[in-house]
């Protein structure tokens, strides 16, 4: 979708002509007759601002139906109540850390069996399906670590033993990429990131492909609650509005920062699909439309957590926080933040080091981002220094 379609998606109020939607903050709705009403009862259920930001994202991924959620675990909480017992999940190996608690801790113990696997190679996905497997789950690209997977080839396995492909779109957003083109059965983004875009609302959506699915969840949306409230609603419209510009601003930096990370004496590993190095990074050109993102990971030569402290408390324009995806650039340490939660010995096999950094670029100067750091290595290194006077 061209920036002028996105823009013009977002609908002015048909009542009064105001230019932005307007925030219905009320709880319900009067009705003319028991049953009888202009489309909506109670705010659980629907909500005008809501309806408008769920029609905007339907159109953002193609899909047939979107649903706002209160955050993004409440979104993928949506779709794993899809499931019964005795149902598998295929999920891919680095997977974001709050959807490994969600179904470690709470699915496993109703009786869902997950198996991980990295996707990135599609005869691992053929392997591992079977006839009990209902959801094949993929990040594309993956928290912390950017692998890619192919989706096209997945969504024809998923087809081949009737099973359910979810995409989660959040790194690639819907400007680079729509999983639903390429087979996917539903879509998840964390609308806290890039399509909120400015860091001051947490949401979640989930888009599905077919009107069967979104009776589903959207039963599950209204049995269960989870909604996102109007005001948040509001928000993500009015971020949705940039992030065509965002995005590309975003990308563009990261592909800088990458460049200039692969010259460093103290790095070892530089992660960004947009590098010719990076693995897929064919199938990341072709189904992210030139668009690699504007998430850059790396690892540190000396692979420990005390050196990524160092790094991580000593830079400038990067601030060390939870989150990504908006206008000002963080850096996290997943090991010791978003992926807290996965044991140490599975974090690693997925490869998620002791040292690995996350980067989210925002939209400032790259230039700027570069000397930041820059500066931040020669203190690392001059910290290291002192250290072993």
């Amino acid at each position: 979708m061209s920036a002028t379609k996105i823009i013009h998606s977002i609908p002015s109020d048909p009542l009064t002509g105001a230019i932005s939607v307007p925030v219905y903050q009320t709880s319900t709705f009067i009705q003319e007759a028991p049953g009888v009403n202009k489309g909506f009862d109670y705010a659980r259920s629907n909500n005008p601002t809501r309806k408008v930001l769920e029609d905007v994202v339907a159109q953002l991924e193609n899909g047939h139906s979107a649903f706002a959620f209160a955050t993004g675990l409440a979104a993928i909480d949506a779709v794993l109540k899809l499931l019964k017992s005795g149902d598998e999940i295929i999920a891919v190996d680095d997977i974001y850390g709050g959807a490994y608690r969600l179904f470690t801790h709470v699915y496993e113990k109703l009786g869902i069996t997950v198996n991980y696997v990295d996707t990135t190679d599609v005869s691992n996905v053929s392997e591992a399906v079977s006839e009990k497997t209902k959801l094949i789950w993929i990040e594309s690209p993956t928290n912390p670590t950017l692998k890619v997977s192919d989706i096209e080839a997945i969504s024809k396995i998923a087809k081949g033993v009737n099973a359910l492909l979810v995409v989660d779109n959040t790194f690639a957003s819907p400007i680079a990429q729509r999983p639903i083109e390429l087979g996917a059965d539903i879509v998840i983004h964390s609308g806290t990131k890039y399509i909120g875009g400015h860091s001051d609302l947490v949401a979640g959506l989930v888009v599905t492909k077919t009107e069967t699915l979104s009776e589903k969840i959207k039963f599950i949306q209204n049995a269960s609650g989870g909604i996102l409230g109007p005001w948040d609603c509001f928000l993500t419209i009015r971020g949705i509005e940039t992030l065509d510009i965002r995005y590309k601003k975003q990308c563009e930096n990261a592909f800088k920062v990458a460049l200039f990370l692969q010259e460093q004496e103290a790095v070892q590993d530089v992660f960004y699909p947009g590098l010719t190095t990076h693995k897929n990074h064919e199938i990341a050109k072709d189904q992210q439309n030139g668009l690699f993102g504007g998430i850059v990971s790396f690892t540190l030569k000396e692979d420990t957590q005390d050196a990524a402290n160092q790094f991580v408390t000593s830079t400038n324009y990067f601030k060390l926080a939870e989150s990504l995806g908006g206008v000002k650039s963080l850096l996290c340490h997943p090991a010791q933040m978003t992926h807290a939660s996965i044991p140490r010995e599975i974090r690693l096999k997925a490869g998620i080091k002791d040292s690995l950094i996350r980067l989210s670029c925002g939209i400032e100067d790259a230039e700027d981002l570069i000397t930041d750091l820059s500066e931040t290595l020669k203190v690392s290194a001059t910290a290291k220094e002192v250290l072993f006077v």
